[in-house]
């Protein structure tokens, strides 16, 4: 299927939808999640945060964060094999550099902290690769993601729609 033969059944799922549009119900927070998404950006190479930001939006299920970050990955040069990997990155290294398996473990560990929390050496490995303000924005890009993912699942967001076009 093409996007052009997907707008129709796009369309229709967005006019079925029922939830609430957290952006214009809750404003402030909406403008702080943004604020706080750029911020953990900030000086971050921007296909580490795509990689991030696709693999916990892989491990909520948010199809929606999912549909949206590989698409700006792709905008931004990201090949398709790369990102047909990052579900199973562990099983092709290959794909990634050091630097980004550990912060696609970091994201696992993280997205998934109440199944162990966060491993002693899934945050070694990450102090290997990052320093403090790196790793600590890391954290705030794995935090908000996850946040984007929950709204985005609680209120029924529509895969193939994307609010920052509204």
């Amino acid at each position: 299927m093409t996007n052009a033969s997907l707008a129709p059944a796009i369309a229709a799922a967005e006019a079925e939808r029922t939830r609430l549009d957290f952006a214009q119900s809750a404003p402030k927070a909406f403008r702080a999640l943004i604020g706080l998404d750029a911020a953990a950006c900030e000086g971050l190479d921007p296909a580490l945060v795509e990689l991030v930001q696709i693999r916990a939006s892989h491990l909520n299920r948010c199809a929606y964060c999912l549909h949206m970050h590989t698409n700006d990955a792709r905008k931004a040069g990201e090949s398709e094999d790369r990102l047909h990997m990052v579900a199973v990155w562990r099983e092709a290294r290959h794909f990634f550099t050091p630097k980004e398996q550990a912060a696609l473990a970091l994201t696992e560990a993280l997205t998934l902290v109440a199944d162990a929390g966060v491993p002693d050496d899934v945050y070694t490995e990450a102090t290997a690769h990052f320093g403090d303000q790196e790793l600590a924005q890391v954290i705030a890009l794995i935090c908000t993601i996850n946040t984007w993912n929950r709204v985005a699942l609680s209120t029924g967001k529509v895969a193939g729609t994307d609010e920052r076009r509204s």
